[in-house]
C-alpha cells in the first residue's frame, strides 16, 4: 500500500524526496488502513456477550453518533452522525456496542444508502429487535471537493425495520426523538 500511494503522489506531479513528503506514503498507508479498518472486525468480538436480558419493551435511541467512512465511489470522506433505535423484545444490546457496530461498518468504504441498512439490518439480527430504526445525515466530500462543489448540502438516508416500519406513530415517535 505504501508503495501504491508513493506512485499516486509521483503522478500528480510531486517530489517525494521533498522533506514534507519522504515519510508521507508511510503515513497515508498507515492512515488508509486504520479508516478502512471495519474490515478487520468480526460481529461477535464487537458483541463481546453484552446482550442483556430485559423485560423493557419501550424504544431505545442512541442518537447523534459520530459517523466517518469513504466513499466507495471517489475515496473521499463522508462524516456526520447516525441515530439508531430498536424496540426490544427480551434483552437489550450494551449501549457502547451500537456505536461500535456503527463504526464497525462505517470504516468500510461503501455508499451511505447501504451503510444505513447494513446497520439496521445487524441491529435487528444482533438483537432480535421487534423494530429498528436507523437514520444517518452525512456530508459527502466528493460533493463539497470536487464535482457540484456545493458546501452546505446534506444526505439523510433511513431505514425502518418490523413494528418502526409498520406502525406509524412508533416511526413518528423515533422521528420526534432524534431531532428534539
Amino acid at each position: 500500500m505504501e508503495q501504491a500511494f508513493a506512485k499516486i503522489i509521483a503522478a500528480v506531479g510531486e517530489d517525494l524526496q521533498r522533506p514534507g513528503l519522504k515519510d508521507t506514503p508511510k503515513r497515508a498507508a498507515k492512515a488508509f488502513q486504520f479508516l478502512n479498518n471495519g474490515y478487520e472486525k468480526d460481529l461477535d468480538e464487537v458483541i463481546n456477550g453484552a446482550l442483556f436480558p430485559s423485560d423493557n419493551e419501550e424504544m431505545v435511541i442512541v442518537k447523534d453518533i459520530e459517523l466517518y467512512s469513504l466513499c466507495e465511489h471517489h475515496l473521499l470522506p463522508f462524516i456526520g452522525k447516525c441515530h439508531v433505535a430498536y424496540l426490544p423484545s427480551g434483552k437489550v444490546l450494551g449501549l457502547s456496542k451500537v456505536a461500535r457496530i456503527v463504526d464497525m461498518f462505517g470504516r468500510r468504504m461503501q455508499i451511505q444508502e447501504n451503510l444505513t441498512k447494513q446497520i439496521a439490518d445487524t441491529i435487528m439480527q444482533v438483537t432480535d429487535a421487534k423494530g429498528v430504526g436507523v437514520v444517518i445525515e452525512a456530508q459527502h466530500m466528493c460533493m463539497m471537493m470536487r464535482g457540484v462543489q456545493k458546501q452546505n448540502a446534506n444526505m439523510k438516508t433511513s431505514v425502518l425495520l418490523g413494528k418502526m416500519r409498520e406502525d406509524a406513530r412508533t416511526r413518528a415517535e423515533f422521528m420526534t426523538l432524534i431531532t428534539s
